[in-house]
């Protein structure tokens, strides 16, 4: 099965079709070849109302809604140029505010794709002008980018979170530090090699720090520093679940955005589309993966799986090299939304 999904995924066809597609054929093919009862397929329809009934992925939306807001409106750009001005005098200060607006994007997103483009469209341009080189300054925005998965509110914890039956308020609390300490990494990557190599960044001057007053940077930060603490400290506090906090803060971009003036119903129609499309993107492989893993269980192929790890040399150390040599290979091939929902229950 896993080799038919593989060439279903590089024929170029969407997971979602791959996974129920593959799902569909083994399942006749085992009906037909009497490996399978027909009555085992029974268990499909609860399992799919149970997705679609599952209170903890209403979060989803509401996350991706409050990151699509911020991003439409304007405010992650102009926190961009405030920081790029203030930390101009250091050399790579405009990549080193990339990491930062990063690290508060991915705190105000949750979705790594957004985060990405956001600081695509917005700092590649301008990093290319004062002169960083092309693979450095593409370096420094995905890797910012990726922080979305890691720091909370993170739509990739609440997914894993639903599949491993964990709290997502306990797995937001367990990746903020070391999500914090990735993006302080990153930032001090990004310090050392400027110095070490000053051809990858160039040298500020640093008169361009003070174009940027302390009442205007403070303009510019506090809006989306409110914005997370209410998010965040609501779950911390216990004052409310994700699902409750992701939608405090859909309420909050909008307050944000109409304040910055970035509100208006052609956005609020973007960002509800962009919403759609995430949303309905992760429901579909959801289902269809649901699919797939319930034909791979009827098929024996749970037990096999167990079965090999249970017998891997090294114990509980060799079971961890061996799930994270397979996640990170798939990770070449597949998005984590597909990895959590097929490896992750099955290991």
């Amino acid at each position: 099965m896993f080799l038919a999904l593989i060439a279903a995924l590089l024929s170029g066809y969407p997971v979602a079709f791959g996974l129920g597609g593959v799902a569909v054929i083994f399942g006749l093919l085992g009906i037909v070849s009497g490996v399978i009862d027909p009555r085992f397929f029974s268990a499909l329809q609860p399992r799919i109302f149970g997705i679609m009934s599952n209170f903890t992925l209403l979060a989803i939306p509401t996350f991706v809604f409050m990151g699509a807001m911020l991003q439409i409106s304007g405010i992650a750009e102009r926190l961009l140029e405030a920081m790029g001005q203030l930390l101009g005098q250091l050399r790579g200060g405009l990549a080193l505010a990339v990491v930062l607006v990063g690290s508060l994007m991915a705190a105000t997103t949750g979705v790594t794709a957004a985060t990405v483009t956001t600081m695509g469209l917005i700092s590649l341009p301008a990093m290319l002008r004062s002169g960083y080189d092309k693979s450095f300054a593409s370096g420094v925005i995905v890797a910012s980018g990726t922080l979305g998965q890691l720091i909370p509110p993170s739509i990739v914890l609440v997914v894993l979170g639903d599949q491993l039956g964990v709290s997502v308020g306990d797995l937001f609390l367990g990746s903020l530090i070391p999500g914090l300490l990735m993006a302080g990494a990153f930032a001090l990557y990004v310090l050392v090699a400027s110095q070490l190599n000053p051809q990858l960044a160039p040298e500020r001057l640093a008169r361009t720090a003070a174009h940027v007053a302390p009442a205007q940077l403070l303009r510019v930060l506090i809006p989306p520093l409110v914005l997370i603490f209410l998010v965040l400290g609501s779950i911390f506090f216990g004052v409310a679940t994700p699902t409750e906090a992701g939608a405090l803060g859909a309420v909050g971009a909008m307050v944000l955005a109409a304040i910055e003036g970035g509100f208006s119903r052609s956005n609020l129609a973007k960002v509800c589309d962009e919403t759609l499309r995430v949303t309905a993107m992760v429901m579909a492989i959801l289902l269809g993966s649901t699919a797939f893993a319930l034909v791979f269980r009827s098929l024996g192929g749970d037990a096999m799986i167990r079965e090999v790890l249970v017998n891997l040399p090294g114990g509980q150390l060799g079971f961890l090299v061996v799930s994270m040599a397979v996640i990170f290979a798939l990770g070449f091939f597949i998005d984590f939304f597909e990895i959590a929902f097929i490896v992750v229950p099955l290991l």
